[in-house]
């Protein structure tokens, strides 16, 4: 389905946009008018109707862990507009594209995205999914992405199996837990209390509260574990796995500044192969198949994503600190 985009002047060549010159908290962010970016070959231009804000805008926007600034920028942001996802209306193309035309609707990955516009990659781009808001397509392409890279490549699951999100309340747990659903396993999801009716809502048979239960108390099994919350030790990760079972970590907060969880990842990752478990690490991939894949299982109904709240773009500093302070129920957005 496509829309007739709104005419604009074409002297326009600014935007509103919210930028940080320097690292730090949410108080470093600033609503400023900036240029315009255009499309080169192969991009998009997208006038941004709705932007996601995930954990990965949070680790741009404070600079940490330390290393990560070896792509953020080393000393002050590379990219000062912030935002890595967003869903919008193509407004122009680059030379080369071939996929989208101007008036299309799309969701995706483009650096930059708190803004009216953004450029992306046409590889990084796929058709809005017809039954979503632009606010609601705004929160998958991060978390769903992610979700469904760690399932599948990753985590290889399989139909029948049984799987345990921890962090199923989250951006990436809420859409892991349909995702897993719909490719057939028994689900169970680990989540404080005020959170378990959102996560049996997704469909998770089970839920854990581990404000009172232990996951890794040996009751129960499991062959796939994501670990998407980041705090569990290796060792309680092994024991809720079966013999041969598989642990995927999804991410880390805890860690230090410098690595932040990347120490743990890696640890797991040089354990592994003297174990009959598994235990699994991964980088999301930006890519326009796995979006296409999200916008079956949208359309199907079998995935929904959950948006907690919605802010409006110059509000970009009270939804870093929503998303912060843990309060979080599945996705926040940000309505430009």
């Amino acid at each position: 389905m496509t829309t007739t985009p709104t005419p604009r002047p074409e002297s326009v060549t600014t935007m509103r946009a919210i930028t940080q010159s320097i690292y730090g908290s949410a108080d470093v962010l600033t609503l400023t008018q900036v240029a315009r970016p255009m499309p080169s070959a192969g991009q998009v231009l997208v006038r941004v109707r709705a932007a996601g804000v995930d954990r990965g805008a949070w680790h741009m926007m404070t600079g940490k862990p330390y290393l990560g600034r070896l792509a953020f920028g080393l000393r002050t942001p590379r990219n000062p507009v912030l935002g890595i996802e967003m869903a919008g209306t193509v407004d122009a193309v680059g030379a080369g594209v071939t996929r989208f035309t101007v008036g299309d609707e799309v969701y995706g990955f483009a650096s930059g995205s708190f803004a009216e516009y953004a450029v992306a990659r046409e590889n990084r781009l796929a058709a809005k999914p017809a039954n979503l808001t632009f606010e609601q397509a705004a929160a998958v392409p991060v978390s769903g992405a992610t979700a469904l890279q760690a399932l599948t490549d990753a985590g290889h699951v399989e139909l029948g199996q049984t799987v345990l999100v921890i962090g199923a309340s989250g951006g990436v747990g809420s859409y892991a837990v349909q995702i897993a659903k719909a490719l057939g396993a028994e689900v169970t999801g680990v989540a404080s209390t005020g959170k378990l009716d959102l996560v049996r809502s997704l469909g998770a048979e089970h839920v854990v509260d581990y404000t009172h239960q232990d996951f890794a108390d040996g009751s129960r099994h499991y062959d796939l574990v994501l670990d998407i919350a980041g705090r569990p030790r290796l060792s309680r990760l092994r024991r809720a796995l079966t013999r041969t079972g598989t642990a995927v970590i999804v991410g880390g907060e805890d860690g230090g500044s410098f690595s932040g969880g990347m120490n743990r990842q890696l640890r797991a990752v040089a354990t592994s192969p003297v174990l009959r478990q598994r235990l699994a690490m991964f980088i999301t991939k930006q890519r326009s198949s796995d979006l296409e894949r999200l916008t079956e299982l949208i359309e199907a109904g079998q995935v929904t994503p959950s948006v907690g709240r919605i802010y409006r773009l110059h509000e970009a500093a009270d939804a870093m600190r929503h998303l912060e302070a843990g309060a979080v129920r599945g996705k926040v957005a940000l309505s430009t």
